[in-house]
């Protein structure tokens, strides 16, 4: 009979893993024990086997495509069998699974479908001279806008440069324009009240249309269409010519100086280059809108600016030149190991209460120790061997520390297993070192080093990664003073180590020369205290600057 070949969970945080190669095709002879495929989890790159004998029938995955946990990924079986029922099975379990995330579609669909009024389109009602005005989109990030003052009310004439309305946005108040001439017939949105954008709040047209069949139709998005006036007389006048120079002149109006314009007409001089200070509006109360621009013309230069002498060229603002630059950016798929981090991260960031706590160490005598220890042991020890071991030997005696928040109890860890956060390619792995306090730091040196090599080869297993009771992150390596660290859920607490820095310190009331790095430990305040994370970093900070006693 035919067996399903489904993705495995191949860690305790893959929820869906890549197909990165397949080792069988469809025909293949197999036996139990053979590597199928390699399968690439949030952590490492593994191998995927079969636990059945006979013939690869089906493969439903592509190399390259992410699948769930659980999905089904190959059929195996006698060689001729016929598979499509168990097939078509599979294909129903899923579908009943996840009849939540089919309708959304079904909705999308839906609000994709033109809008339409009295069984006619926009574009038809636009014929009738009928224009159903909507809430535009006034930034990248509006969802909605809110009525802040309408300046026309139903049964008022318009026209199409005329402001109906101004909307507050997410980022500021806004003019809004209807681009229709006509009458006022309806106000979908009242003063004060919220419109999603697209949603209809007003409708201009001939005086007396009933508009009763246009609101019928609803609220949602037009279907796409021509792009709007405003739109197209920008993309028109980025073709055009290069810029005039607008001349000085100013331009006398009825508002006492003050410059008055259309959204459009700003947006089309920006554009142009043109000084609106010298326009003449021509709409009401000197208001100058799109027409106004569109035919402005400099007025030439006086004869007395030719005349102008040197001295006063001279002194006149510098000309500031024009940088063209190109915007550029590259866009890459999140990898499996990324996502993960993200998600756990996050989780851990705004699910545990963070609070940290920084100690300065005397770092001179753990580098004389260090010195000496390299002169006899069989690897070399590295400064982090030495926090390692000095983090799992406080940590015997600090409990309260080695411990998780597990909701209606803590666990309080006996055991000292310590993560290791390490940089890889694709983001950070955090293999563990277990019962540290029992190691040497020989042992413990060469067990990071061996974790290192498979972390780089994505060759680490499960087992490496799991169990960690606390965490250790050290960017001293690179420079780093001091920073902080988000906790490794489950972890109670985490340590990010400094570098060692050479400083001046005042040792027996003299300034002299030190060697000084600082850790700072990051608590989760639902299992560890501010006072117990002091007395935790007091210990660490004796084990430290008294190395000997790590060995003793």
């Amino acid at each position: 009979m035919a067996e399903v070949i489904k993705m495995p969970k191949m860690s305790d945080t893959m929820t869906e893993g890549v197909l990165a190669k397949w080792h069988k095709k469809v025909g293949d002879k197999i036996k139990s024990g053979d590597v199928l495929a390699e399968v690439e989890t949030d952590k490492a790159t593994m191998d995927m086997e079969s636990y059945w004998d006979g013939t690869l029938l089906y493969v439903g995955v592509e190399e390259g495509q992410a699948v769930p946990v659980d999905a089904l990924m190959a059929i195996v079986g006698k060689e001729g069998e016929d598979y499509k029922a168990l097939l078509e099975a599979e294909s129903g379990a899923q579908k009943s699974e996840s009849p939540k995330e089919e309708a959304p579609k079904a909705e999308d669909k839906k609000e994709e479908a033109p809008a339409q009024g009295g069984g006619l389109s926009e574009e038809e009602l636009a014929a009738k001279g009928i224009t159903v005005i909507r809430m535009p989109l006034l930034s990248d990030t509006m969802t909605e806008g809110v009525i802040a003052e309408w300046h026309k009310k139903v049964g008022d004439k318009v026209k199409d440069d005329d402001v109906l309305a101004d909307v507050e946005t997410d980022k500021a108040t806004m003019e809004v324009m209807g681009y229709a001439t006509g009458t006022l017939l309806h106000i979908g949105v009242q003063k004060g009240e919220a419109a999603k954008v697209n949603g209809i709040i007003a409708i201009v047209g001939p005086e007396g249309t009933d508009v009763s069949g246009i609101l019928a139709g609803g609220s949602a998005p037009a279907a796409p269409k021509a792009e709007s006036k405003e739109t197209e007389s920008a993309k028109s006048e980025k073709s055009e010519s290069p810029k005039e120079e607008a001349a000085p002149a100013a331009v006398a109006n009825s508002n006492g100086g003050r410059i008055i314009a259309s959204p459009l007409a700003k947006k089309i001089a920006k554009e142009k280059g043109i000084d609106l200070a010298q326009v003449a509006g021509s709409a009401e109360g000197g208001r100058i809108i799109k027409k106004d621009v569109e035919n402005f013309t400099p007025a030439a230069k006086s004869e007395s600016a030719k005349a102008e002498s040197p001295k006063e060229t001279a002194a006149s603002a510098p000309v500031i030149p024009t940088y063209v630059g190109e915007e550029k950016y590259t866009e890459k798929p999140v990898s499996q190991m990324r996502k993960v981090i993200a998600k756990r991260l996050g989780e851990s960031l705004f699910t545990a209460p963070h609070f940290y706590l920084t100690i300065s160490i005397d770092m001179d005598n753990a580098m004389a120790a260090r010195t000496q220890i390299n002169t006899v042991a069989p690897v070399k020890v590295s400064f982090n061997d030495i926090v390692i071991k000095a983090v799992a030997v406080a940590l015997k005696k600090h409990p309260a520390v080695n411990s998780s928040w597990g909701g209606d109890k803590i666990r309080f860890n006996e055991h000292t297993n310590i993560g290791v956060a390490m940089a890889v390619e694709d983001g950070l792995l955090v293999p563990v070192v277990r019962f540290a306090d029992g190691k040497s730091l020989s042992h413990i040196s060469a067990e990071v080093k061996e974790y290192g090599a498979k972390a780089k080869a994505k060759k680490l297993q499960p087992s490496d990664w799991e169990g960690s009771t606390f965490t250790v992150s050290n960017l001293g390596m690179f420079g780093i003073d001091e920073f902080t660290s988000i906790i490794n859920s489950p972890d109670g607490a985490i340590l990010s180590v400094g570098a060692i820095q050479a400083v001046p310190v005042v040792k027996n009331g003299a300034v002299v020369p030190g060697n000084v790095m600082k850790l700072t430990l990051g608590c989760d305040h639902r299992v560890v205290d501010g006072a117990t994370g002091a007395a935790f970093l007091q210990t660490l900070k004796q084990l430290l600057e008294a190395p000997v006693t790590l060995l003793a």
